[in-house]
């Protein structure tokens, strides 16, 4: 791809099972598009959410509302493996690649770029890697309660024939629309091909959250991309340090904040903790990052010739198929 022609020391030219120090760290805004409910327990439990430092410069501690990093890569590979299962790329001889089975088909993209675990051995640790992702604003600022109810088929909370009052009443927090998580994933010893497949993944997944059928909608921002020889900086250090920017000039902020000018500080924020980081890196904004993103574009207008040749990049199934899992690290 031209547009990473300028950042290809940071790239592998091709799969490799032994680590090399290359990393490509994707920093996400994550925009609410809808009522959302991000949360690991079951119906009627509160939101995540962690007390932590407001900004590096403001000290006050303050709840953000959390997305886990479960919660958010499992959309996006789910994403990816419908866009190969449509190509007929997810599984190989016949089978089919099943999440949570123990029977991963150990062959496809997903599984070579996402990772599995087979219980009878034979593993793949992701190259995707993830943390939590936070609220800008504060928890009390961006949250709702709604109370929610099971009619019957008259309309009412009474049962047509015995009149019996209906049970099914319950109440639950959820994040108002309009507001912005911010998220860095990181990709670690990946080809252009796997990450124009991240790009993707992370573009077209929309829903996320319980009751996704229903709410969830968001809408993913690629503020950045910083290629490096090492980790960058944490998602939490990151919105901090967002925050305190936002206040310089606003010090009482409200929701909902302006997507572009969220959008506009984070580069700032990348720029002024960057130094943090030691050895080579690159970062991609502006043009050079539109320039990325339309190219990706083009590619997911006929994306079957760039999933096979990225599905044949892969080392090729082995007759002998415990030797080959003893050769993956």
């Amino acid at each position: 791809m031209k547009s990473l022609e300028a950042y290809q020391e940071f790239l592998l030219k091709e799969y490799s099972n032994l680590p090399t120090g290359r990393y490509v760290n994707l920093v996400i805004i994550r925009e609410t598009e809808s009522e959302c409910i991000f949360r690991t327990e079951g119906s009627g439990e509160p939101l995540n959410r962690e007390l932590v430092q407001a900004g590096i410069k403001n000290t006050s501690v303050i709840p953000r509302v959390i997305i886990s990093k479960r919660k958010q890569t499992a959309v996006e590979r789910r994403t990816g493996r419908e866009m190969l299962r449509s190509y007929g790329l997810l599984g190989v001889s016949g089978s089919e690649c099943m999440l949570n089975t123990n029977a991963p088909c150990e062959h496809c993209v997903d599984c070579w770029l996402y990772g599995y675990a087979v219980g009878g051995g034979g593993a793949q640790k992701s190259r995707v890697i993830t943390e939590e992702a936070f609220s800008v604003l504060p928890a009390g600022q961006i949250i709702a309660t709604k109370t929610f109810n099971a009619l019957f088929d008259n309309n009412i909370m009474r049962h047509p024939v015995t009149r019996e009052a209906s049970t099914s009443i319950n109440s639950s927090e959820y994040v108002k629309p309009g507001v912005h998580f911010v998220d860095i994933e990181t990709l670690k010893d990946v080809t252009a091909a796997e990450m124009v497949y991240v790009t993707a993944n992370i573009l077209n997944s929309r829903r996320y959250g319980a009751i996704s059928s229903k709410i969830g909608r968001v809408k993913n921002h690629l503020a950045a991309i910083v290629f490096s020889r090492s980790e960058i900086f944490s998602t939490l250090e990151m919105v901090q340090q967002l925050y305190d920017l936002l206040i310089e000039d606003t010090p009482e902020l409200e929701h909902p904040l302006e997507t572009a000018r969220v959008l506009d500080q984070a580069i700032k924020a990348i720029n002024i903790l960057l130094p943090q980081v030691y050895g080579p890196k690159k970062v991609m904004t502006g043009e050079k990052l539109a320039a990325y993103l339309k190219e990706v574009a083009i590619i997911l207008e006929d994306p079957r010739s760039f999933l096979e040749t990225l599905t044949r990049s892969y080392p090729q199934p082995s007759k002998d198929k415990n030797k080959r899992k003893n050769d993956i690290e």
